[in-house]
């Protein structure tokens, strides 16, 4: 087991990416903090989950853009199993509209809960991660991040952010011996994405700009995210990994 015995913190993890994320970490034999914010019966049913494959976990609500909240999932990991050696910043929602119509609070919201949440987050665990001299941060960012995407300007504004201020989180915590990384993913299906899915004029917008022309499954991208938290790239850092079937390629 590639994890076995590591403890992983994975935001936003009661669903979609994230619950793939920690499901794939189980199964290599990690422990999970799973975070939610409102929906506790699918937090508890990816603990009951993270059970069934041999492992442990526990669910903690928190909304990642509080202070106070981020560190309490970092508390949360030290004080259940005694250190935290991953943390994957992947909460997230959108809140669409055109530029020009954009209100300042869908701006606020957006960019507070992946961009803020991400650095709270990041924060909170590096005053840990320090301490024992390791760990891997994950910071999950979108090709909207790369490309741009109509309708969605504080997402992908959001998403650029959490490029950068991943490259600036591994210069200054590299002499700690942790690592951070930026996995880029395309469409995934889970319900963030099911409008793109459903609807056939998006559908075929999308389609034409992915290269391996299909929507990545959960499955498709969890092996990314447990090769970077894994002993096997010590040796990386700073780095962004493209998971989205060549989308930004285009």
């Amino acid at each position: 087991m590639r994890l076995k015995d590591k403890i992983a913190l994975v935001t936003g993890s009661s669903r979609g990416v994230g619950r793939a994320v920690a499901l794939g970490f189980a199964k290599e034999g990690a422990k999970l903090v799973v975070n939610y914010t409102s929906n506790e019966k699918a937090a508890n049913e990816v603990v009951e989950a993270v059970g069934s494959m041999g492992s442990k976990a526990v669910a903690v609500k928190a909304d990642v853009a509080q202070k106070s909240d981020a560190e309490n999932l970092v508390t949360t990991a030290i004080d259940t199993f005694g250190r935290l050696d991953i943390l994957v910043n992947n909460a997230g929602f959108t809140r669409p509209a055109l530029m020009i119509k954009m209100t300042e609070d869908q701006w606020d919201q957006v960019v507070d809960i992946h961009l803020k949440g991400a650095f709270l987050c990041s924060q909170a665990a590096a005053n840990k991660m320090k301490e024992q001299n390791s760990g891997k941060i994950i910071n999950v960012m979108s090709v909207a991040g790369l490309v741009g995407t109509v309708g969605q300007i504080n997402y992908s504004a959001a998403k650029g952010g959490i490029l950068s201020m991943t490259k600036s989180i591994a210069r200054e915590l590299a002499r700690y011996n942790i690592c951070a990384n930026v996995i880029s993913l395309g469409i995934v299906a889970t319900d963030m994405t099911e409008k793109i899915r459903s609807d056939e004029k998006l559908k075929e917008i999308y389609m034409n700009r992915i290269l391996l022309k299909r929507f990545a499954e959960p499955d498709d991208i969890s092996p990314a995210f447990v090769f970077l938290a894994s002993d096997e790239s010590n040796y990386i850092t700073g780095q962004l990994l493209c998971v989205d079937g060549g989308y930004g390629m285009i």
